[in-house]
């Protein structure tokens, strides 16, 4: 099975860089799609038990991590933030370490590798001004881990003081599912696979919340579920 990822991974990287320079990205931001794509695939197989699909993705986003180091002459890709080659070094360690996880089969700490290596991409965009709807999604995932905590904490003790932490914090994560729709641009709105992600995520943030005031553990539980299932199919797919 290692050698026939091996062998994909030298598929993928032959493709990549066909001629070096000639092929190099142009810019960061062009660059930084598929790494990102590979790291959050990577790390939604990691989470479900892939490895050897987990293991492909970072051979591929570890190619394509190569082709962003400065070129022969010092050049960097257009508009590559500050401390760009400091980034690439300490990217490429952390893959390598959840490259390294993998292989043990390890998918815990691969998966706190990939995601630390996210954090620092997204926090790379942002001060790059590159930010777009892969960000937003991405930053809604604090918002659902405090849903989560709130949620199960009401279904242990449906008290008064519970039910309003959960209403908040559903209140919350739906304020960020709303920012995240108007980052999206006309063509992916307009798509019927993110309308029913995002819409069916909003409606449910409002279904917990009223189901906390309505006191009814067991549809909170239900709708927590649904909400996280939709947090990870927007983040697998448009994080």
């Amino acid at each position: 099975m290692r050698c026939t990822i091996a062998l994909l991974a030298w598929l993928a990287s032959t493709a990549l860089a066909p001629g070096a320079e000639a092929d190099r990205p142009a810019d960061v931001a062009s660059a930084m799609a598929p790494i990102m794509a590979n790291l959050r695939t990577a790390a939604s197989y990691a989470r479900t038990g892939n490895v050897a699909l987990a293991q492909i993705e970072t051979d591929e986003a570890i190619a394509r991590w190569k082709r962003l180091a400065p070129n022969a002459s010092g050049a960097l890709p257009a508009n590559a933030p500050a401390g760009w080659p400091g980034f690439l070094d300490r990217g490429h360690e952390r893959l390598t370490t959840a490259t390294g996880a993998l292989e043990r089969g390890d998918t815990v700490a691969a998966g706190r590798e990939l995601l630390a290596l996210r954090q620092v991409f997204h926090a790379l965009r942002r001060h790059a001004g590159l930010y777009d709807l892969g960000d937003c999604i991405f930053e809604i995932a604090p918002a659902m881990e405090t849903l989560r905590v709130a949620a199960i904490r009401y279904g242990e003790q449906p008290a008064p003081a519970n039910a309003e932490e959960t209403v908040s914090a559903a209140g919350a994560f739906r304020d960020r599912l709303v920012r995240c729709n108007e980052w999206a641009n006309s063509e992916i709105a307009a798509q019927g696979e993110f309308r029913r992600l995002i819409d069916g995520a909003i409606a449910s943030s409002m279904a917990i919340a009223h189901a906390a005031m309505a006191g009814d553990g067991p549809l909170v539980h239900r709708y927590l579920i649904e909400l996280q299932s939709f947090a990870q199919l927007l983040d697998f797919r448009y994080g």
